[in-house]
């Protein structure tokens, strides 16, 4: 009998050390490939069940809550799944928001803030290796005080934990850099006060949940926090009215057919940058990839000579415009 309880504790123990160590292998594809992409349920919106299983659908496992929803999702057309991936992918699947702090295991380092805001990740590279994301795969993404990051590898996670404050610092430079020519207002979002005084830029520039933000002063940083959701609306408003008059192409930035062709175009902000769609199903392609679309709408409007770079006496693009960009948010 002891022989074989032994067995059966070797037999209970070995794969969760074989996991263990695919876990600390830099991207294993054996782990990536039996996992699933998913937190929810397609069908059913509710925290997948292991023990309901998962199905295949292009090579990625797709978690469930019961066994009858994955014939039911199998049954979707290819666009439909295919959507679902993709906001899974980002951890982006409906029903993630009405679950959210309610056990549905999540790594803990992506449990969202009651009250934060935030927007997605636009930046092209990998903050930790500079890799252009999606170079080694999907992107991983994660949150950190409800604010999104990507990675191009899980080598690169415990690098960023490890020096937090210094990797979001280099973040946010860049995304000052990238948004300030975008941004559509030289008034306080929170105050309306003015940022510019004799031609001189007297803002502090605070990136808040990968958004630039603009502000006259610190008491205005304070009611910023306390209600961000309020002035992200107040901000998106003013970009969108400032782009839509000039906005660079009469198609949609996703599927290509003709705005309007579909009804009213949808509108959606994204690194101030305004988008629009023939129709709401596109938007999920720019949460699971919104670097890609940020760089075309970047494209169309330098065609048409616009939100141009700006560039230093030695070349380097610079977008900065004159702005004081040492007072940083970092809290989300």
């Amino acid at each position: 009998m002891k022989t074989t309880t032994l067995i059966a504790c070797l037999c209970l123990y070995a794969p969760a050390s074989l996991a263990m160590a695919q876990h600390s292998d830099h991207g294993s594809e054996t782990q990536q490939a039996t996992e699933p992409v998913n937190a929810m349920c397609p069908v059913g919106k509710e925290p997948i069940v292991p023990s309901a299983g998962t199905v295949e659908y292009k090579g990625k496992q797709i978690g469930i809550c019961c066994p009858g929803c994955g014939k039911q999702f199998l049954a979707w057309d290819e666009t439909r799944k295919d959507e679902f991936v993709a906001l899974a992918v980002a951890h982006r699947e409906p029903g993630m928001e009405d679950h959210a702090g309610h056990g549905m295991g999540e790594p803990e380092a992506t449990a969202v803030v009651a009250d934060a805001w935030t927007g997605p990740y636009t930046l092209d590279t990998c903050p930790v290796s500079g890799q252009k994301l999606g170079s080694m795969g999907d992107p991983i993404v994660k949150k950190y005080d409800g604010r999104e990051i990507r990675f191009c590898c899980g080598g690169c996670i415990g690098k960023f934990e490890a020096d937090q404050a210094g990797y979001w610092e280099k973040i946010d430079e860049q995304i000052v850099k990238e948004q300030l020519r975008y941004y559509p207002t030289e008034t306080c979002v929170v105050s309306g006060e003015p940022l510019v005084e004799d031609g001189e830029d007297i803002a502090n520039n605070m990136v808040y949940g990968n958004r630039l933000v603009r502000l006259c002063c610190k008491m205005c940083e304070r009611q910023f926090k306390a209600d961000p959701k309020k002035f992200i609306e107040k901000l998106d408003k003013a970009t969108a009215d400032a782009q839509r008059k000039d906005y660079p192409l009469d198609t949609c930035v996703v599927a290509g057919g003709k705005l309007g062709s579909m009804g009213e175009p949808v509108e959606m902000v994204v690194a101030s940058r305004l988008m629009r769609f023939c129709c709401a199903g596109c938007t999920p392609k720019v949460e699971a990839d919104p670097a890609k679309y940020t760089k075309l709408i970047d494209q169309a409007w330098q065609a048409k000579g616009m939100f141009m770079p700006k560039v230093e006496k030695n070349g380097h693009s610079d977008g900065h415009g004159g702005a004081d960009h040492s007072d940083h948010d970092h809290d989300g």
